[in-house]
């Protein structure tokens, strides 16, 4: 009877969230419960791709996504305009941006091959750049051709396919969540520049239905919403729209990109980029960042500019352990191929996530996010990792030159996972935590449980004896603790 009550108050619930009408205020939309399946996936693929992708230049540090506006942009005194100089050096000054659509092809694209390398990543869902602020679409999208004067997507210029739905079949296929990602602003259209207004009613806002309609994304990533507040983009007004009448409107989830000063305040979740993200889970936020300096490729960054895998599994636990999600780009060339390099280290996380998995998908931050414990300098130096955006940080006690590393936890239900990027030697001491009768610890990707006492309100577990040749996985290795108390 208590089961059937359970059953019944969560039906409820449902039917009350699904019956709930949004008003196109922020208050409403604001109101919107996260969809639990976000949070829950943790780990995301994003894809920049597009004419951008042929010439595949910006100078090291730089989007290659932006090449149109750096090439565009008026030269000052001093200020050396490496984009220009290197299209007019490569393809004279008589050549147009538009004119690289012809030559964005995409005639090696697999979509069933990007979704599988995806689905081996560990990742959970994917984000495609629908549009950048180029305003070229990579679905049929009758609006680009009416307001750009010309023929403007993917269907009807270069590749001749329906770039975003073919990866959204294949990508579904593999049981990931599918997204995009939707600018808002288009640098060069006529009509946004002529009239920001009209563009809004006649082009923006009509397009953004038709590939929401046509292709029900999970995700919505807006960007470009800088230049004009949300009144000016009718943003409250879209996600009404969005959250009472789509037939995604359950399981959309959108980001917080929706008019200048509307990041960090309103919308879905919180976005950071090339940083470190929040500190807690106090809102849903993600972390979104190329394996390098550029989110579409680059021809000009090399090996030293890419982070390791080790590099990006640090990034990603140390993300999830405070609450956040990361997204995690590729940029895919102008004939359809991901790097070989991006191939690699997706697929080398993969491995590991196929070990640790478990202490990733599905886990809530803990009462705390790490915890300090000793080893010596050298295994410090072992685990650090040299990035600009280091998420990891050393430190080394003067007195006794004993170096301080961190241990990062997540939870699920009454399971702590302690993810330690050094592999402790001996014992591992965890402070500040207390389990119920019964508790048992072991490793992930170990068939065995290990030892472990209590010491005050702390705990030492007993490490496994492990060859390195018999490790479980590489650069982290997670504890996990079945039995703590609430």
């Amino acid at each position: 009877m208590k089961n059937l009550l359970i059953i019944l108050l969560l039906v409820l619930g449902v039917q009350t969230m699904a019956q709930k009408k949004y008003q196109p205020t922020w208050e409403s939309i604001d109101s919107r419960p996260m969809p639990t399946w976000y949070n829950d996936a943790k780990f995301g693929i994003f894809i920049h791709w597009g004419p951008y992708s042929v010439p595949a230049f910006s100078k090291v540090g730089s989007y290659s996504e932006w090449y149109w506006n750096q090439l565009a942009k008026r030269d000052k005194e001093g200020d050396k305009n490496e984009t220009k100089e290197f299209h007019q050096r490569v393809y004279g000054e008589d050549f147009a941006y538009p004119d690289f659509i012809p030559m964005f092809k995409c005639e090696l694209f697999d979509p069933n091959q990007w979704a599988n390398t995806f689905k081996e990543s560990g990742a959970k869902y994917v984000v495609l750049t629908s549009k950048h602020h180029d305003g070229y679409c990579l679905w049929p999208s009758a609006e680009s051709n009416k307001s750009w004067g010309r023929p403007w997507n993917s269907t009807n210029t270069g590749p001749m396919r329906d770039l975003l739905g073919e990866l959204t079949n294949s990508v579904r296929k593999e049981n990931l969540k599918m997204g995009i990602y939707y600018s808002l602003y288009e640098w060069y259209n006529p009509l946004y520049n002529a009239n920001v207004d009209m563009y809004v009613d006649q082009h923006m806002t009509p397009q953004f239905k038709d590939v929401v309609e046509r292709y029900s994304p999970s995700v919505i990533f807006t960007d470009g919403e800088w230049d004009h507040p949300h009144t000016t983009w009718k943003a409250t007004e879209t996600l009404a729209w969005l959250y009472n009448e789509s037939a995604n409107k359950e399981e959309v989830v959108i980001n917080d990109r929706w008019g200048k000063n509307t990041r960090h305040n309103h919308g879905g979740y919180y976005t950071t980029e090339y940083g470190s993200g929040l500190p807690n889970d106090d809102n849903a936020w993600e972390e979104n960042r190329g394996m390098a300096h550029s989110f579409g490729y680059s021809r000009t960054e090399n090996i030293e500019d890419y982070n390791s895998t080790q590099q990006l599994l640090y990034m990603l636990i140390d993300i999830v352990s405070r609450g956040g999600n990361f997204l995690l780009d590729i940029g895919p060339t102008a004939d359809g191929r991901i790097p070989v390099i991006m191939q690699e280290r997706l697929i080398e996380m993969g491995d590991w996530l196929k070990v640790n998995g478990e202490a990733i998908y599905g886990t809530r931050i803990w009462n705390t996010t790490c915890q300090w414990s000793e080893g010596t300098v050298k295994e410090a130096k072992r685990a650090q990792y040299k990035s600009k955006y280091d998420v990891m940080k050393f430190t080394v006690n003067p007195d006794d030159g004993m170096a301080i590393k961190e241990i990062f936890f997540t939870q699920k239900g009454k399971s702590l996972y302690c993810i330690c990027p050094v592999f402790p030697e001996g014992k591992l001491f965890v402070k500040d935590v207390h389990l119920i009768d019964g508790a048992t610890v072991t490793m992930l990707g170990v068939d065995e449980k290990l030892n472990w006492e209590k010491s005050g309100n702390n705990i030492e577990i007993e490490m496994p004896k492990i060859n390195p040749s018999q490790m479980p996985c590489e650069f982290a290795w997670t504890f996990k603790i079945d039995g703590i108390q609430k």
